[in-house]
């Protein structure tokens, strides 16, 4: 139910509930205005089957009681610039600023994908030097832009790696192994593809036996996919054992690049054996994450697989660039037009502004947090892994639930305390999980006050667990009932008499 936010009469004292958006409108209010005589727009002769048959019902304001109203809306909501945000596996850092000033320049702001070559020399060049970037990055030979998020990318990648072996007359190769603490999108990228997922559990230390790999790969497998570090937030040791064994069977090796942010300027996955990948710009290079995008996925491969990759790709001649159409070996286009071109502004400018030497930092001092938040918490909760963790690490609730409290529950209390919560139940291997990731922009200071938190939600689950079950009490949205909001949904508001 949403908690209308009091206020008190000054009258009275008495508490008075906050009007919602439609309940402020008055006839004949406006907020935008329409010159008369020649600047009036033309009018259209509509059918009548295509003419409302009602006036529609829409709140009418004025301007400053619109902006008002979604401002007290953004003070409501929960976001990066209130506070700490540590939803595991989805990186959500701090964008810097200097990002959003960069791709808001009109050069780039204002351009069109049709412009003629001659006209935008400086985005291509751009795009030019940020593949070339990325190639040093990850040691990967070739890259493309285009992919707009990161199932995209893994998408284009596992295409362009099942158009390499029909190439070479192996179609029978259908088969991609996916671990089973992977990414939902992994297993359905596989299967929207036309291949065949084949699962493998990860083993007793969180990581993969490469005796079980060399077990399940035989001559009909296409593919590993594999996530580096894995979502429990541990580097795989035996990453290059494992990479042997694949390609000695033919195997390409695939990483989902989503956790890169752990391994900038310490290790390029193409050093540990992979064939291809898929960078999240979104996330490892900080550009905007969150309510279902804009992102980028570029993907980068080894030179074997570069025939395959989506084009257009920029190309240098001298010192002009140009659009170089793809070949007839190319898995086609991932996005209609050149990938999401403001996203990669962002991530330029994020890579220029930090350096080889800065992008190294950044991992580092993500990893340092990680570990440093475990340590403050391992007490509270179970660690499954009790080993140093990379960007991540993975807690459970499950000792909790003897006092009637599950990880929901524990997320849900986390916001009384002004934190978002962490992700939860997932990885699906881990029982009542909590995936935490406190990124690298994230204080000393602030991670001991979430750490506190945390904890006193953990204290309070077995000494009240009444008052964990019942949270949250101090936001706009009290406890909502999920199973009946999945049933019976109901997306579309109305008015008086039902108008919508």
């Amino acid at each position: 139910m949403l908690r209308r936010e009091p206020t008190r009469d000054p009258r009275t004292g008495e508490e008075v509930l906050e009007p919602l958006l439609f309940e402020l409108g008055s006839p004949g209010r406006q907020g935008g205005y329409v010159p008369d005589g020649p600047g009036e727009p033309p009018e259209r002769d509509l059918p009548a089957g295509a003419r409302r048959r009602s006036p529609l019902a829409l709140p009418e304001l004025s301007e400053v009681e619109v902006i008002r109203h979604f401002t007290h809306l953004a003070a409501m909501n929960h976001h990066l610039d209130r506070d700490f945000y540590p939803l595991g596996s989805c990186t959500m850092k701090h964008n810097p600023r200097v990002n959003e000033e960069v791709a808001a320049l009109p050069g780039f702001a204002a351009l069109h994908p049709w412009q003629p070559e001659a006209f935008v020399q400086g985005a291509l060049a751009l795009l030019h030097d940020l593949e070339r970037i990325l190639r040093a990055i990850s040691g990967m030979e070739a890259f493309t832009l285009q992919p707009p998020a990161g199932a995209a990318g893994e998408f284009t990648g596992i295409a362009a790696i099942l158009a390499y072996h029909h190439a070479r007359g192996e179609d029978r190769r259908r088969k991609v192994v996916v671990p089973d603490s992977a990414h939902g999108t992994n297993p359905a990228t596989v299967a929207r593809l036309g291949a065949v997922p084949v699962e493998i559990k990860t083993g007793g230390r969180g990581l993969l036996d490469p005796a079980m790999i060399e077990e399940v790969l035989d001559d009909e497998t296409a593919a590993l996919m594999l996530t580096v570090p894995s979502t429990l937030g541990l580097f795989e040791t035996q990453i290059r054992e494992i990479a042997a064994i694949a390609h000695r069977r033919g195997v390409q090796l695939y990483m989902d690049g989503a956790n890169l942010n752990a391994l900038l300027g310490l290790v390029r996955p193409a050093d540990l054996g992979f064939d291809a990948m898929h960078m999240n710009l979104h996330k490892t290079f900080s550009t905007p994450h969150g309510g279902g995008g804009p992102g980028a996925g570029p993907v980068g491969v080894r030179a074997h697989l570069a025939l395959h990759l989506p084009g257009p790709r920029v190309v240098r001649e001298g010192d002009r660039f140009r659009w170089e159409p793809a070949g007839d070996a190319s898995v086609g286009r991932m996005h209609g037009w050149f990938g999401n071109f403001g996203m990669l502004v962002r991530a330029y400018a994020y890579i220029r502004r930090h350096g080889a030497a800065g992008l190294r930092e950044v991992s580092e001092t993500a990893i340092l947090n990680a570990n440093y938040l475990q340590a403050l918490l391992k007490e509270h909760f179970e660690l499954p892994h009790a080993r140093p963790c990379q960007h991540e690490f993975v807690l459970s609730g499950r000792g909790l639930r003897e006092h009637g409290v599950k990880t929901l529950d524990v997320a849900k209390r986390l916001l009384d305390y002004g934190f978002y919560a962490p992700t939860i139940y997932f990885p699906l291997i881990v029982p009542e999980a909590l995936m935490i990731e406190p990124t690298e922009t994230e204080s000393k200071e602030t991670l001991d006050r979430f750490a506190e938190a945390l904890v006193a939600v953990a204290r309070e689950a077995r000494e009240n667990p009444d008052l964990v079950r019942g949270a949250p009490y101090n936001t706009p949205v009290a406890r909502v009932d999920e199973g009946r909001a999945a049933r019976e949904l109901d997306l579309a508001w109305e008015g008086e008499n039902g108008a919508a």
